[in-house]
């Protein structure tokens, strides 16, 4: 993925205001992410625990989706799969991230969700740049380019839903 500076995140939101987007928060380390081992960029909000936002590039344009998810009330033994990458995690490595929908449906309060890494950090888990808590991800036979062809395709269904 390419840099991206504070301004191009503001304004890649296509399911919240403009005022909304312009208070939200957003990372302070831009200049330090690993950009080139990530597929989109997610964080959740400091100031506010249950939100979260996620940016990605599609056919040269930037989409930004605001998220809000509910903290995990599973049990100990509980493990959960991300719909993006397919990373297992224990507890609550894995939430159900909701979206607004964008346009009129979305102002009625229409919304999509899926099941996604808590911390947003799916390409560092498929690059083995970060583990899970379990200390593994289950070995596949496609290669890291397919793995991530695979992700993106999920992440841009999710998308989709969103502008339908």
């Amino acid at each position: 993925m390419r840099p991206l500076t504070e301004q191009d995140v503001r304004t890649s939101f296509i399911n919240c205001s403009k005022g909304e987007a312009k208070r939200l928060a957003v990372p302070r380390d831009l200049g330090e992410r690993p950009w080139d081992d990530l597929d989109f960029l997610g964080w959740r909000d400091p100031g506010a625990p249950d939100r979260s936002y996620l940016v990605v590039e599609r056919e040269e344009r930037l989409v930004g989706v605001a998220m809000r998810f509910q903290p995990a009330q599973r049990g100990f033994l509980h493990r959960s799969m991300c719909s993006l990458c397919l990373t297992t995690h224990p507890r609550g490595g894995v939430s159900l991230m909701t979206a607004r929908k964008a346009g009129p449906a979305g102002r009625e309060g229409n919304s999509v969700g899926a099941y996604m890494c808590t911390d947003l950090a799916c390409s560092l888990y498929l690059r083995g740049r970060k583990v899970p808590e379990t200390g593994a991800r289950f070995e596949e036979n496609l290669t890291l380019d397919e793995q991530i062809a695979r992700t993106t395709g999920n992440l841009f269904a999710f998308l989709d839903k969103l502008a339908a």
